[in-house]
This record gives C-alpha cells, sequence and structure tokens, in this order.
C-alpha cells in the first residue's frame, strides 16, 4: 500500500474510533445518570443533553491523547502522506 492508502485507511478507522468511544462515553454516562443521579432528579429535561455534551468532550480528550501515543510510537512521516499538502521549507 501506499501513503495515500494508508493515509485514507487512517482517516476512516481514526473517524471510527472516535464516534465509537463517543457512543462507549454516552452509554457510560447513561448507566451512571440511572444508578445515581435520576433518582435525585427524576423529572429534569437536562440529563440527556449534558450526558452528550460530556460524552463529545470525553471523547475528544481520549483521542487526543491515543493520537499523541500514536505519533509517540509510529513515525508518521514513513506511512503517512499529509493530508493538507506540503509544508513550504525555507
Amino acid at each position: 500500500m501506499n501513503k495515500k492508502t494508508n493515509t485514507l485507511l487512517f482517516i476512516i478507522g481514526a473517524t471510527l474510533f472516535n464516534i465509537i468511544v463517543t457512543v462507549l462515553c454516552f452509554l457510560v454516562m447513561l448507566v451512571l445518570y440511572s444508578k445515581f443521579l435520576y433518582f435525585i432528579f427524576p423529572e429534569n429535561a437536562w440529563g440527556l443533553p449534558v450526558m452528550f455534551f460530556i460524552s463529545i468532550v470525553a471523547s475528544f480528550f481520549i483521542y487526543r491523547w491515543v493520537i499523541k501515543l500514536l505519533i509517540k510510537k509510529v513515525a508518521m512521516e514513513k506511512y503517512f502522506d499529509p493530508i493538507f499538502g506540503q509544508s513550504r521549507k525555507p
């Protein structure tokens, strides 16, 4: 496989990973809400939107952490093509 194919597969895989992490974070928040907070605030409409927002923020931080770990482990320039073009060198 060439660099462009690797880059495309990486983008697709990273997107799927981010979606899965968001859904898992939302499900964890839903379980925690149903176990603990639902009995305290049974008729509040703020639960689902707040849980959704928190799951998006949590997935963002988890995604950044995984990408930083991947960058440390793998030489990205060797396997992937630049997404936004070559940087200009003086």
